[in-house]
């Protein structure tokens, strides 16, 4: 199965095939910022790594279009909407409500967490499982609500 890197990879020359200019340019923009975490940090790009930073970017699409909407500029918030639609191409099926609070009382079992001190420790355990499956600011809402 080809990684996250090379399915991108593949896309780009798909969009450029098909001459999608709004679907190349955003795969452009998320080949740069892979690029750009490999120079930074002289890493090479892994699945996991990958899949952080499809889903701050996501993150940040999401925002910004919020912000768009709220200031009644439509045709940049179509844009981010856009962006956002192949980003999300990209990343894991998302997870249902259910799974999540699943996951995360089998990490506080796991962890044997006693109260909100150890949220952290909840979270660190969680992070990985749905990173890039489930918007993290819900699931801390959820382990909140969980150790309160």
């Amino acid at each position: 199965m080809p990684t996250l890197v090379e399915q991108i990879k593949a896309s780009v020359r798909e969009a450029m095939k098909a001459k999608d200019k709004g679907r190349l340019g955003t795969l452009r923009f998320i080949q740069s910022e892979f690029k750009r975490v490999e120079v930074d940090e002289r890493i090479e790009i892994d699945d996991a790594r990958a899949l952080i930073i499809l889903d701050k970017m996501l993150k940040q699409r999401r925002d910004s279009a919020e912000q768009y909407r709220n200031a009644g500029r439509q045709e940049l918030e179509a844009q981010e909407l856009s962006e956002i639609a192949v980003i999300s191409e990209f990343l894991p099926e998302p997870l249902s409500e259910s799974d999540i609070d699943e996951l995360i009382k089998v990490a506080i079992a796991d962890s044997g967490a006693m109260g909100m001190q150890a949220m952290g420790a909840v979270m660190a355990a969680i992070k990985p499982q749905v990173q890039g499956r489930a918007d993290m600011a819900e699931v801390s809402k959820r382990v909140k609500a969980l150790l309160a």
